[in-house]
């Protein structure tokens, strides 16, 4: 059991003002693996304020000493990757070998990239007779999801302290044992108090003050579009700055030139990853009609080879979602998709058999999706991959840019010239050119309703500064 007691405020374990205990599910058989606080409106406040007396000292020290505040971080947390990958896996799902490699690795990594960034960033230029600086924006809010935990932690907490700015964390109270773990990290390495502080509770209480509060300069949140409109509408209350990496319903438009063999199964593994929990997941593939037939007996050949698999088994496969209300709302999706019409190629609504316990959804896939219909339009973050077919070029980017999310995107073909002017006329943040690989140092966000500002490498840092002209 991952029991936790105290709050980490002002460089300090304490003890909660709020009484109320959350119970962390495993994913694997839903058992609680561990119990945290329920932070409440004065915890908030007292992390806050904790933040802005730090600020002034912490916003003065050297890029060199913040960026050696990272590496130090990086290498605490580096120490305990073993501890974090399993904790991880049964809290979202994801089998161990990929949580070691993605939801621990990748953080540990990006920690560096940010200590890189902030000695390479020039804070300073001169434009005729002005000296214009870039300053750190001042206490950041950051409200973290539950799909990716530490890894999106990492991506606000590290680039803001970075540039110089101190740190309230609310983490998703699905999986916020990491984010435990991180303050220890952080304590141990010396970070000064008040610098980074940790409130858990739920988003409503907590998360309300946080986005109110006056004496918060900026919010970094991911989650889904809904909350993340509401954190805007009380952001605007103070005109605070607010980051935002919402929603998706990408589209992978295979053209009708790409290696179906390679693309399909590739496009496959593009909605799946983490089980479909996945923001920038490829969960509309998008195919020429008469090349439908093919398409789909390929997907359906590589979804019936996947098997599911307990997260902390070894085996490969798919592990369970990450809540019994996020299963319960895909396999909701999934009837939703039967009922409007969608041809039901594999998968389905029914529990899998051999796993009585667990958040598991059988891996689906629907043929003959319009984005008409429910299962075209809205994010399932699950184990859903919709085939739709097209007539021409001109009307797949038509069928992909129809959507109110634009966080990323695909395209096959075995062109490359024609791969990328498509890729251009897409209307994302993100597009996976012929299967590309993800890119830490790249930014990372949405166009439209995915939201807006970038996480990651350089323009991640570059969010979380104000910039100031002098007049020489």
């Amino acid at each position: 059991m991952h029991n936790r007691d105290k709050l980490y405020i002002n460089g300090t374990w304490v003890a909660p003002h709020g009484t109320g205990v959350i119970d962390v599910f495993s994913s694997a058989d839903e058992s609680v693996m561990g119990r945290i606080p329920e932070g409440d409106a004065v915890d908030m406040e007292r992390a806050i304020e904790a933040a802005h007396a730090a600020f002034p000292a912490w916003s003065q020290t050297s890029v060199e000493d913040r960026a050696g505040a990272l590496r130090r971080v990086s290498e605490q947390l580096g120490a305990r990757s073993a501890e974090l990958a399993e904790m991880i896996a049964l809290e979202t799902g994801m089998p161990l070998r990929l949580s070691q490699m993605i939801q621990v690795g990748m953080p540990v990594f990006n920690l560096n990239v940010f200590a890189n960034a902030i000695t390479e960033l020039p804070l300073e230029e001169t434009v005729g007779n002005s000296l214009v600086v870039r300053e750190p924006i001042g206490v950041v809010g950051c409200i973290t999801p539950w799909n990716y935990p530490l890894h999106q932690i990492i991506a606000k907490v590290g680039p803001a302290m970075a540039a110089g700015c101190t740190v309230v964390l609310k983490p998703s109270e699905v999986a916020p044992l990491d984010a435990f773990v991180l303050a220890e990290a952080i304590d141990a390495a010396g970070i000064p108090k008040g610098v980074f502080n940790l409130v858990t509770g739920y988003g409503p209480v907590v998360g309300e003050v946080m986005s109110a509060h006056p004496l918060v300069d900026m919010i970094s949140f991911t989650g889904s579009t809904a909350a993340g409109r509401r954190v805007t509408q009380r952001a605007a209350e103070t005109i605070k700055r607010v980051a935002l990496e919402l929603g998706g319903k990408s589209a992978n438009v295979i053209l009708d030139d790409a290696d179906f063999a390679t693309a399909i199964p590739n496009g496959v593994q593009a909605a799946y990853l983490n089980s479909g929990q996945t923001c920038s997941a490829l969960t509309r593939m998008l195919v020429p009609k008469a090349r439908r037939d093919e398409a789909v007996a390929l997907a359906k050949q590589t979804v019936e080879a996947m098997n599911l698999c307990d997260p902390l088994s070894g085996n490969s496969g798919l592990g369970p979602l990450a809540s019994a209300a996020q299963r319960d709302r895909v396999r909701g999706f999934i009837r939703k998709g039967i009922e409007e019409g969608a041809t039901l190629v594999t998968g389905g609504a029914e529990a899998p058999e051999g796993f009585d316990k667990g958040y598991y959804v059988k891996p689906t896939v629907f043929a003959d999706v319009t984005n008409a219909m429910t299962i075209g339009r809205e994010e399932i973050f699950g184990p859903v991959l919709s085939i739709l077919c097209y007539d021409d070029e001109e009307d797949a980017i038509r069928i992909a840019n129809d959507s109110v999310y634009g966080l990323s995107g695909g395209v096959w073909s075995s062109d490359p010239e024609r791969a990328q002017r498509v890729a251009r006329r897409l209307r994302t943040g993100q597009v996976f050119i012929n299967g590309g690989n993800f890119n830490l140092q790249a930014p990372f966000g949405g166009y439209k309703q995915s939201g807006n500002g970038r996480e990651m490498g350089r323009h991640g840092l570059e969010e979380f500064f104000e910039t100031k002209a002098m007049q020489l």
